[in-house]
């Protein structure tokens, strides 16, 4: 999604939700591309500048229910307020433009550090180029977790779908058995990490999930076939 017009309409000091709508639409209309796309949470909603928006010949307006990501290949789209489950559903998506406007800073905090997008303010827009800062270098992982989780990315990779349920019952098993080797490191680390390898949202938030799982003492359901398995 790089190497396409990225951009979030923000809320800003002083500001309205209208201003922000309109600060998307109008960005959007700028970009060159095919259709435009817009998608709410319901078909109803409140919004002058998106309802004048959709009401223009050849636009399209979709809601949460049946959305897929994927699916905007050579659109142009705005997509309103969207939670973090369906941010992660536009990993990859090809999109001529896509324009987001936030409604819940805790919800597009990562996507916003991973796509770097242009942010749409009140005051003008800051480019993408200055948003991220400089990047920091992660430090290592002990205990092999840095090859583990390598490992685990470079299957995901292989796949159309990300993780695999035989690469997550392995995670399971290892974070089990090996309990030692995932005591010193916090989620965060390795969610982090898992980010830094370009892992799929979703599986992002798979691993995180187990590691958090096993912080709080819990247990997993893992197939027989990987019951006892370990990493080196």
């Amino acid at each position: 999604m790089s190497s396409i017009p990225v951009a979030v309409s923000r809320l800003g000091e002083p500001d309205s939700r209208e201003s922000q709508n309109r600060r998307a639409v109008e960005w959007l209309l700028q970009q060159p591309g095919g259709p435009i796309v817009v998608v709410t949470p319901q078909k109803n909603f409140d919004g002058d500048s998106l309802r004048r928006l959709i009401a223009q010949p050849g636009v399209v307006h979709r809601t949460w229910r049946g959305f897929v990501g994927g699916s905007f290949d050579g659109q142009r789209v705005l997509y309103a307020w969207p939670d973090r489950k369906h941010l992660n559903d536009l990993w990859g998506s090809e999109a001529d433009a896509l324009v987001v406007i936030e409604w819940n800073t805790q919800e597009t905090a990562e996507w916003i550090a991973d796509t770097n997008p242009m942010q749409l303010l009140p005051e003008g827009i800051v480019p993408a180029s200055t948003v991220s800062g400089e990047e920091k270098l992660l430090e290592p992982l002990p205990n092999g977790i840095d090859g583990i989780l390598e490992y685990v990315a470079g299957m995901a990779a292989g796949y159309s779908s990300g993780l695999k349920w035989n690469e997550e019952d392995k995670l399971k098993a290892d974070m089990m058995n090996r309990p030692e080797r995932w005591s010193s490191v916090t989620v965060e680390q390795v969610r982090a990490k898992c980010r830094e390898l370009g892992m799929r949202p979703n599986d992002v938030d798979t691993i995180a999930g187990f590691l958090q799982r096993r912080k709080e003492g819990r247990r997993f359901n893992v197939r027989s076939s990987y019951r006892t398995f370990q990493f080196n």
